[in-house]
């Protein structure tokens, strides 16, 4: 892979990460049209009744009603050749329901760890681990 692929994988993450701190969902799904394949294969557990880009999408609706605020600081971002990992750090409050949680007002702040594949410009696969113990404990939802 050219320097110049990798250059454009990095750059198609930077605008889907920038997307994803708007605060939109209609932000968010229209950059998520735009670099993503519909059929992206996720390698993580995506609590959700479809596949590819719509269950994408669905997350970040469930996100950003529970978590308007929500927002995700890249800590470090590394491409390299078809895939870009970024290692994040989550905050947000929770105003609305997540995880057949109602809404308790706490903050959240909690890590993550995602990998993409890019292939022509655009994320096919996605691999994710997410700290939902840490997220989970600071809800109230399990003991610390």
């Amino acid at each position: 892979m050219s320097t110049t692929e990798t250059a454009r994988n990095r750059t198609a993450f930077a605008r889907f990460h920038d997307a994803t701190n708007t605060g939109s969902v209609e932000a968010i799904t229209a950059m998520i049209d735009e670099v993503v394949e519909p059929d992206v294969v996720f390698h993580a557990p995506v609590p959700m009744d479809t596949t590819g880009a719509q269950a994408l999408k669905q997350v970040w609706q469930v996100l950003l009603r529970a978590f308007p605020d929500l927002r995700v600081t890249a800590e470090d971002v590394l491409a390299d050749g078809d895939k870009v990992v970024c290692r994040n750090t989550v905050t947000g409050t929770h105003r609305g329901e997540f995880r057949g949680l109602p809404a308790t007002g706490k903050t959240v702040s909690y890590s993550e760890i995602f990998i993409f594949r890019f292939a022509g410009g655009r994320i096919t696969e996605i691999w994710g681990v997410v700290d939902v113990l840490t997220q989970l404990r600071q809800l109230g939802a399990l003991p610390a």
